[in-house]
């Protein structure tokens, strides 16, 4: 098959949107819980004894993280939620197309959530320009990692479509 090739099944739109939204359900349960566990931890640092040793830097990007993380979560059930709220209302491809949208932000929170728990981490253990340094690493390359292959994948795929539209 060629590599622009789309690959074209035979199943109806329900179909379609049923496989869609257990694709997604799929791809959440890989995040999902590596993110309760990791908001679970956070939740526990403030009352550990080294907490109160922490500059005033190092509480910010700690609550940062906190924040992140948590909207992380919310990111992450709200398909969840969005189905469970129009189960059975003839709603699945509008679901679909919003749970993608959830998925995607949770994604970004997930990436912003990582950076400021290295950085975090890499403050304590090191000083603050390293700290700084490796998590503005981390995110760019994460950011390439996740985000840009697939993007300029859709994006070509665009510029494909484009051109083989009849011009008028």
């Amino acid at each position: 098959m060629a590599d622009d090739e789309i690959i074209r099944r035979d199943e109806t739109p329900a179909e379609r949107a049923d496989r869609n939204f257990n694709d997604i359900l799929q791809e959440l349960r890989v995040t999902q819980t590596g993110v309760q566990v990791l908001f679970s931890l956070l939740l526990t640092v403030p009352f550990s004894q080294r907490f109160t040793k922490v500059t005033s830097f190092q509480k910010d990007v700690y609550f940062a993280a906190l924040i992140c993380a948590a909207a992380t979560a919310v990111m992450l059930v709200a398909p969840v939620s969005t189905h469970r709220l129009l189960f059975r209302t003839g709603q699945k491809p509008w679901v679909v197309s919003v749970s993608s949208a959830y998925a995607i932000a949770g994604l970004v929170l997930l990436m912003l959530t990582f950076t400021a728990v290295l950085l975090l981490v890499t403050d304590v253990l090191f000083a603050e320009p390293m700290a700084t340094a490796v998590a503005i690493v981390f995110a760019v390359v994460t950011s390439v990692l996740w985000f840009v292959p697939p993007l300029l994948r859709l994006r070509s795929a665009a510029t494909r479509e484009s051109r083989s539209r009849p011009q008028p």
